[in-house]
């Protein structure tokens, strides 16, 4: 599970936490988390037992998410803010430029969550801490002018979207769905996910016999992200259709 210095840190910080938490009696907040990082909080802290924890990022499905650790009673409020920011839909303007303009203002990332984009309107998701700092710094995204202001989380944009699709796969081994998702030869495949470049719920996974399950999240180096959304049956050859989603 702890595969580098970062994941080293990431642990120590963790352990802090729960010790802060438990002899404080208050709740205790991380900042946004990547996938990968909410995978190793959520193992860590069920290994040690510690089970008052939630994530949330201020919608449902969201990727970043803050960590809230409790003592007590569920974290009913959590310092996530979003933020709507409306411009001309002429100005294309796109994830990137979002979060290199929130950059520019010297916040750190780990104080951003998912970004939110369609035409003329985006809504960022931040700690509260840093939302009025950014409602009173924010006027302009390279040379297009935007407004800003608390945004209403009912009404979000469809952010980047999806594509599903079936497969048929000889089994459910991670090697077979891999290799059905990125029109790899089995070898090709095998290299890619034997050296790390494939990630089974957001851990890095080289264990090319491991079985996937409905439900799993498939990160694969250079493709994209997939999650299986469902076994369809079997084909009269007894090979299996399973369902796939592809996010853009």
């Amino acid at each position: 599970m702890c595969t580098s210095d970062n994941d080293k840190l990431f642990l120590s910080q963790l352990d802090d936490a729960v010790y802060l938490c438990q002899q404080r009696q208050k709740p205790y907040f991380f900042p946004f988390l990547s996938e990968r990082k909410q995978a190793v909080a959520k193992h860590y802290l069920d290994s040690v037992c510690f089970s008052t924890y939630s994530f949330f990022g201020g919608y449902d499905d969201s990727e970043r998410k803050v960590l809230g650790l409790y003592f007590y009673d569920e974290i009913e409020s959590f310092p996530v803010t979003a933020l709507e920011i409306t411009f001309r839909k002429a100005d294309k303007l796109t994830h990137r430029d979002f979060l290199g303009a929130l950059m520019s203002l010297g916040i750190e990332r780990d104080t951003v969550g998912d970004i939110l984009v369609e035409d003329g309107r985006c809504v960022v998701f931040v700690k509260s801490d840093i939302s009025s700092y950014i409602t009173s710094q924010l006027f302009k995204i390279g040379n297009a002018g935007v407004k800003i202001k608390e945004a209403n989380p009912e009404t979000l944009p469809k952010g980047r979207g999806f594509d599903e699709e079936s497969y048929v796969v000889a089994s459910l081994r991670l090697d077979a769905v891999v290799a059905a998702v990125t029109g790899l030869s089995r070898e090709k495949t095998k290299q890619l996910i034997c050296s790390g470049n494939v990630s089974l719920n957001f851990l890095p996974c080289d264990n090319i016999s491991k079985t996937i399950e409905s439900g799993d999240s498939l990160s694969i180096r250079g493709k994209g992200k997939y999650k299986i959304n469902g076994v369809l049956g079997e084909t009269k050859k007894h090979r299996i259709r399973v369902s796939i989603i592809h996010y853009r």
